[in-house]
């Protein structure tokens, strides 16, 4: 059961859960269906969910800015998360949005101080320059990371959904359109199809990649070497020879009446 929320996406209807916090226990049920092929389930992202978080010894807003502005723009993905001194995650925020980029960059910052965040990290692969430039408009002493996506957005993802698995990530409350766009999250997702781009996600991935993700060893050289092979698997099938068809064949008989027509 779903609700539309006017961007496209949709929120699941919730009729009931059973969540133990503080020594309370409240049992019911949920009638939900998980994705086929989605990152995160309904029961992942529950059996995350707490009421407060402790402390933090480190916290980040994570911004996904959109490359244009206006009602039919996408969103700005903007999310604000944190981790404490046992290595656990924690969603703080989420205020992702359709905002002109002098808009994004306010409601950044602002969560930046709102949240005491030690850190903005933004991407910057449709942006470009003008992502710090705009953010450093509003503050010009906001320390800020730039981030630029080498893989593709399930590749970055999947690390991200095994520290929920593991338990390591906590949602202090609901944030209905960011948790909609997870359980929708597949590696197969046709944007075009769904209404959306899923930038909260992206914001989300970005933020506890910064956090909690150990980046792999020599991750910079296997990078270049994978584009390097992808440039040669390229540049051979280009190099491919037209295939000539057998002669008598149908393609063959096409060929000439194609070949008559032209001259």
């Amino acid at each position: 059961m779903a609700k539309e929320i006017g961007d496209g996406t949709t929120t699941a209807t919730i009729l009931a859960h059973a969540m133990v916090r503080g020594g309370v226990k409240a049992v019911a049920a949920e009638l939900l269906e998980d994705t086929p092929g989605a990152l995160w389930s309904h029961g992942s992202i529950e059996a995350s969910r707490l009421r407060s978080a402790p402390q933090m010894t480190r916290v980040v807003v994570a911004i996904d800015p959109a490359v244009t502005s206006g009602e039919e723009a996408d969103e700005t993905g903007i999310v604000v998360t944190g981790k404490d001194q046992n290595g656990h995650g924690y969603v703080l925020a989420d205020i992702s949005g359709r905002y002109p980029p002098t808009e994004w960059a306010r409601l950044g910052i602002a969560a930046y101080r709102t949240h005491r965040a030690d850190r903005i990290v933004a991407e910057v692969n449709n942006g470009g320059d003008m992502v710090g430039a705009t953010l450093r408009m509003v503050d010009r002493n906001v320390a800020f990371t730039a981030v630029r996506a080498s893989r593709g957005k399930i590749v970055r993802a999947e690390p991200v959904a095994a520290l929920y698995q593991q338990g390591r990530v906590h949602h202090i409350g609901t944030f209905p359109q960011l948790e909609d766009q997870m359980v929708n999250f597949t590696s197969d997702i046709d944007r075009a199809a769904a209404g959306y781009s899923p930038d909260r996600v992206d914001a989300l991935v970005w933020a506890f990649s910064e956090l909690l993700v150990e980046p792999m060893a020599n991750e910079g050289l296997y990078e270049f070497y994978r584009q390097e092979a992808a440039k040669v698997a390229a540049q051979r099938e280009r190099a491919k020879p037209a295939p000539v068809p057998q002669p008598g064949s149908m393609e063959w008989f096409q060929m000439i009446n194609s070949r008559k027509t032209e001259t």
